[in-house]
């Protein structure tokens, strides 16, 4: 729950960059390529590649394609890990 009320104070910059930066990171443990993710996500490698460099604001129903393709729950791209 203290996620969501720091998520609250946060700049959407902020969130965005917290978010593709752990996207980044869960596709390169799984060894995973943005195209290989993309594909999976049924998303454009493009669009993936501003997802991870927090140059778009993805929706929600693009999120959980990736959660799901990752095999991760959306809760570990909201954790800060400077926090």
């Amino acid at each position: 729950m203290a996620i969501y009320i720091i998520l609250l104070i946060m700049e959407k910059e902020e969130i965005l960059k917290i978010i593709s930066c752990n996207i980044r990171t869960e596709r390169l443990k799984r060894r995973l390529s943005q195209e290989k993710l993309s594909e999976l996500s049924g998303i454009t490698q493009k669009y993936l590649n501003m997802i991870e460099n927090a140059k778009v604001n993805p929706s929600i129903v693009v999120v959980v394609k990736i959660c799901r393709s990752l095999n991760v729950n959306i809760d570990s791209l909201l954790k800060n890990s400077e926090n």
